[in-house]
């Protein structure tokens, strides 16, 4: 019996190959299309970044001067309030040495920038280095387009060189006060010997006064002067019971009813002067009346005399005539008879 199978024709072993697949139509064209999607997909996503990294906005340039710029890379961002405002474009070193930093504002985001803006590079030990604006009043003018402004510069890794000096310093000072012999630890000596007289019998009294001598002096002055007080406090009580007598003697303070001190009665004996004041008053008033009645008396009394003496006059006037003219009579007639004339 026979043991080979029947195999179709065209997996004899005549080697003849197999039936090729058929072509795919236009497969240039669909490659070529593909190529193009990939093109368009490429330039679109490149177009996208671009816009999204603000390369089609209207921007206005500041530059930042500083005396260095290491650590401040193309492409670094300068924030405002925790906020991206800018970029740097490009750092370049200027005629004068120091490093000018180009940085690339929005416009949009420009009004944030005023005259008065200060602006800052940070360098902390952990991170990069960060430039940061601060604008403190923002009613003052925009900042103008290509404005130069100094940077003020910060490094935290600069104060490690003084940092170190420093220690060293503080260490060798701390070495020195340390080592035998030193001040310090002479003083540490004078203050264990200061502690065990302050220990001791005199205490603070022995440490002030340094023999015991003294000390002792203080100690009897201190005893006198608890006794003076004592009689300073005997003499005050004493006092106060002088002045207790003296104000019931005086004011009358604490005196028994109808028993007033003396200013009670020098009070009472004034008010008797005044009665009597009074009294003396009124009789002066009717002395003064009495006194004006006289005057009007003698007032009367003077016209009178002046009246009276005229009337003498005219009285004498009258006698002389008479005595004239009996005289006359007497001449023309002597008759012996006695010619005296008696006035009433």
């Amino acid at each position: 019996m026979s043991t080979t199978s029947e195999l179709p024709p065209s997996s004899t072993g005549s080697g003849l190959p197999p039936d090729p697949q058929p072509p795919v139509k236009n497969l240039e064209v669909k490659a070529a299309l593909l190529l193009l999607l990939m093109l368009v997909m490429v330039l679109g996503s490149a177009l996208y970044v671009l816009y999204a990294r603000g390369a089609f906005e209207r921007t206005q340039r500041l530059v930042l001067i500083s005396d260095d710029s290491e650590g401040v890379v193309v492409g670094m961002d300068m924030t405002f309030a925790g906020f991206a405002i800018g970029r740097v474009a490009r750092i370049e070193l200027g005629p004068d040495g120091n490093a000018r930093i180009l940085i690339d504002v929005p416009e949009k985001d420009a009004r944030w920038l005023r005259t008065s803006s200060i602006f800052t590079m940070e360098r902390s030990l952990v991170g990069s280095t960060r430039i940061r604006a601060y604008s403190g009043v923002l009613e003052d003018p925009p900042l103008p387009d290509g404005a130069e402004r100094q940077v003020l510069r910060g490094d935290a890794s600069a104060e490690i060189p003084r940092l170190t000096a420093s220690i060293r310093d503080l260490l060798d000072n701390l070495n020195d006060l340390t080592k035998a012999g030193a001040p310090l630890s002479q003083s540490l000596v004078n203050v264990q010997t200061v502690t065990e007289k302050l220990n001791g019998p005199q205490g603070a009294m022995g440490v002030l006064f340094g023999n015991e001598d003294d000390a002792k002096k203080v100690a009897v002055t201190l005893d006198r002067a608890n006794a003076l007080l004592a009689r300073a406090d005997t003499l005050t009580a004493r006092l106060d019971t002088l002045v207790a007598n003296a104000d019931r003697q005086v004011f009358g303070t604490g005196a028994a009813p109808g028993q007033g001190g003396l200013v009670t009665d020098v009070r009472a004996t004034v008010q008797q002067l005044n009665g009597l004041l009074g009294e003396a008053r009124g009789s002066l008033q009717k002395v003064d009346a009495l006194l004006v009645d006289a005057q009007a008396i003698a007032s009367n009394t003077r016209e009178a005399t002046v009246d009276l003496t005229a009337l003498r006059a005219e009285v004498e006037a009258s006698l002389r005539k008479v005595d004239g003219l009996v005289n006359e009579i007497n001449r023309k007639w002597p008759f012996a008879r006695d010619t005296e004339i008696r006035l009433p």
